[in-house]
């Protein structure tokens, strides 16, 4: 690995745990083995083609999958994109121990609706929808009751998790999925499909901590920490609410883009201790997307009294903070994982008002392993998005 490279993974900007960790377990003995979970595959509404790992490797080729027939309550979708999110590179390579394979990836799901079950009325044929990290959830407990189906203890994961019929579910590296009405989105006709198939989970998982914490105020002081996928989409969110922003970042290269094609106001390297004392005192609210081991500290430092900081990041070492850091000054830390579907909708119509997507970088099928690659090495400005619908066909090579 290069020193660019080794330098982005140091930071961890873009090796954010946003979704899929293992607070939600696949459950391998649902169904008695992966073998039964394989076989149960072959019972469906016809095969459709896919990209699948087979094993710890991570490579990803041609598969077919089945789908399930459109039941009363489904929607069946033509899957035009599907973004790659970096769970899925630690998923396909087995590195959070909880993979199954064979596994189709992909929760960063967009297309058209291509037929809905007899009590659908929410959704026609012909409308843009997307399905994002949740496909099921037991509606019933406290998590649900709130519209946070993400915490809910029986969620069911777009991929790599036991659906509530006991299959497999696979995910949007495909070329159509059926999915209950209650977790199928509408996606705003002004928005371009591929730019925003991301807002699904890197959108979701800096937006819902952000009205949850209400870090909307106009005029407010908002500090980002790490610029990656998920740090490029708090900005605009943060510039969309009025508030002045801060890029903190260990990479100086970065601080153009941040200014000038994101709109930041202010980029502080964090390395640096004087631009990091200058900037004491001074924030009312951070979003920290970093996933590498980090201090707390310095950032605490960063917060004016009664400020917080969350975390979407999930670093593998336990946090060790200062109990001083959060007394002088009341300070709060606290962590999100993605969001509800409520709070999806509510933020890709936002998006729809305001013009936000995400910065890609659209990328056949075929290229899929290559880019996997590429975001290994935190190569990639700011997500990858597969163009589904002009490279995977419905055919006997998959392509």
């Amino acid at each position: 690995m290069d020193d660019k490279a080794e330098k982005k993974k140091e930071e961890g900007e873009s090796s954010t745990f946003c979704c899929f960790s293992s607070i939600h377990p696949p459950c391998r003995n649902a169904v008695g083995s992966v073998r039964d979970l394989a076989k149960n595959r072959a019972e469906g509404g016809g095969q459709i083609s896919a990209w699948a790992a087979q094993n710890d490797s991570g490579h990803l080729a041609p598969f077919k999958i089945s789908r399930r027939p459109t039941g009363p309550q489904d929607v069946r979708l033509n899957i035009l994109y599907c973004g790659i999110c970096h769970t899925d590179l630690h998923q396909i390579k087995n590195q959070l121990q909880e993979s199954i394979y064979p596994m189709v990836p992909g929760h960063e799901i967009v297309g058209v609706v291509t037929e809905v079950g007899a009590e659908v009325e929410a959704f026609k044929v012909g409308q843009h929808v997307g399905v994002g990290c949740i496909v099921h959830s037991c509606r019933n407990c406290h998590s649900c009751q709130l519209g946070l189906e993400q915490y809910c203890p029986e969620m069911v994961w777009s991929y790599n998790s036991i659906d509530a019929d006991g299959t497999l579910t696979e995910g949007g590296y495909s070329t159509a999925i059926v999915c209950n009405q209650s977790y199928v989105l509408r996606i705003p006709d002004n928005l371009p499909l591929d730019a925003a198939a991301p807002l699904l989970c890197a959108g979701i998982t800096v937006w819902s901590p952000m009205k949850h914490f209400k870090m909307v105020g106009k005029g407010k002081h908002f500090g980002l920490v790490g610029l990656g996928g998920l740090g490029h989409m708090a900005i605009k969110f943060a510039r969309a609410f009025g508030m002045e922003v801060t890029v903190f970042s260990r990479s100086p290269a970065k601080e153009k883009e941040a200014k000038e094609v994101l709109g930041a106001h202010n980029f502080v390297v964090s390395t640096d201790e004087k631009q990091m004392k200058a900037a004491a005192k001074t924030i009312d609210y951070i979003i920290d997307t970093i996933s590498a081991n980090h201090a707390l500290d310095p950032y605490l430092a960063l917060l004016k009294t009664n400020g917080n900081i969350v975390l979407v990041g999930l670093p593998k070492k336990s946090l060790q903070i200062s109990a001083a850091s959060l007394i002088y000054g009341r300070h709060f830390v606290g962590g999100s994982l993605i969001g509800g579907i409520e709070e999806t909708q509510e933020m890709l119509d936002f998006c729809g008002e305001h013009n936000i997507t995400c910065m890609i970088e659209k990328v056949p099928i075929t290229y899929i392993n290559t880019a996997m690659a590429r975001l290994e090495k935190s190569d990639v400005h700011y997500r990858f998005v597969i163009d589904i619908a002009n490279t995977l066909k419905d055919n006997a090579n998959g392509v």
